[in-house]
C-alpha cells in the first residue's frame, strides 16, 4: 500500500511546471458550457416543434457528459504525469476507495452511465417509476429529475433501472397514447356508441389524425367498459385531450340515450348480492 501510494504522489507534476492559468480557464469555460448546456438549450427547445424539441433535449446529458469528460481529460493531463505504473496504482487506490466509500452513489452514477447509452428515458420523455408519473426535465449523474402534472419535482436515482420497471409513454418522440375511460349500462347497441366514441375523438382539436383513434370495448361484472385510445399532436396536450374526450363523450353518450354507470357503485352492488 505504501509503495502505490508513492506512485501516486510521482504520478504529478513538480508545482512549477503546472500551468494554473490554463486549468482555471479550462475550468471557467467547461463551466459557462455547461450552464449553456443545462439551462439555455431547454429554454431554447420548449417552443421547437414536437420533433425537433424532442432532440435537442435528449442531446443535452450527452453534450454535458462530453463537456465534463473532456474538462477533467484537459486538467489531468496539465497536473499529471502519467506513467503505466502508476496509472494502475492510481485506479487501483480509487478503485478501493469508491467501493467501500460510496457504493451506493457509485451504482447511481454506473446506471446512469448506462440510461445515456441505453435511452430508457430521455429529457422531454413521459415516465412512470414507481407509481410516480411526470416529464423527464434532465439527467444528471446520479438522478433522473421528473417533472409530475401537480408541478412538483422528483428525483429518482438511476439505480432504481436495475429493480424497478420503467414506463416510458412516448420514448423519444412525440405519439404519447392517451386513454379516456367510460363505464356504460351493458343495455345497448354496442356498436352505435363504439362509432360515435370514435367521432367523439375523431373532432377532437388536439387528435393527431396520422394515428387514428381505436375504442376498445370490454364486458365486466358492474357494465361495458369503453376505453377511446387516441394521440394528442403533442405531448403537452394530453392532459387536455383527455378532458375534451371525457367531457364531450359523456353529453355524445347522454344524446344517444345511453346510461353511464359508477364502477364503484356497480362493483358494490355486486359484491353485496353475492
Amino acid at each position: 500500500m505504501m509503495e502505490a501510494a508513492e506512485n501516486v504522489v510521482g504520478l504529478f507534476r513538480e508545482f512549477g511546471e503546472i500551468n494554473l492559468v490554463r486549468i482555471v480557464l479550462i475550468i471557467a469555460v467547461s463551466w459557462v458550457l455547461l450552464v449553456v448546456d443545462q439551462r439555455v438549450l431547454p429554454k431554447i427547445a420548449r417552443p421547437l416543434p414536437g420533433k425537433l424539441r424532442v432532440l435537442l433535449l435528449a442531446l443535452v446529458p450527452s453534450i454535458r457528459l462530453v463537456i465534463i469528460i473532456s474538462a477533467v481529460v484537459l486538467v489531468l493531463g496539465r497536473l499529471l504525469e502519467p506513467t503505466l505504473e502508476n496509472m494502475v496504482a492510481l485506479f487501483g487506490l480509487l478503485g478501493i476507495g469508491l467501493g467501500f466509500a460510496i457504493k451506493d452513489y457509485a451504482a447511481s452514477l454506473i446506471a446512469g452511465t448506462l440510461a445515456l447509452y441505453e435511452t430508457p428515458y430521455r429529457p422531454g420523455d413521459w415516465i412512470s417509476v414507481d407509481g410516480v408519473y411526470g416529464e423527464v426535465q434532465s439527467i444528471e449523474f446520479r438522478t433522473v429529475n421528473i417533472l409530475t402534472p401537480d408541478d412538483t419535482l422528483v428525483l429518482i436515482p438511476h439505480s432504481k433501472l436495475w429493480d424497478t420497471l420503467i414506463h416510458n409513454a412516448n420514448s423519444g418522440s412525440i405519439k404519447l397514447q392517451c386513454v379516456a375511460n367510460f363505464y356504460i349500462d351493458p343495455n345497448h347497441e354496442s356498436e352505435v356508441v363504439r362509432l360515435r366514441l370514435r367521432d367523439v375523438a375523431l373532432t377532437s382539436p388536439y387528435t393527431q389524425l396520422k394515428s387514428p383513434p381505436v375504442v376498445v370495448a370490454s364486458e365486466t361484472p358492474w357494465g361495458t367498459h369503453y376505453r377511446v385510445r387516441a394521440y394528442p399532436v403533442d405531448p403537452y396536450q394530453q392532459f387536455a385531450f383527455v378532458t375534451d374526450l371525457t367531457e364531450r363523450g359523456k353529453v355524445a353518450l347522454r344524446e344517444l340515450g345511453v346510461n353511464l354507470v359508477s364502477r364503484a357503485r356497480t362493483a358494490g352492488a355486486v359484491a353485496g348480492e353475492v
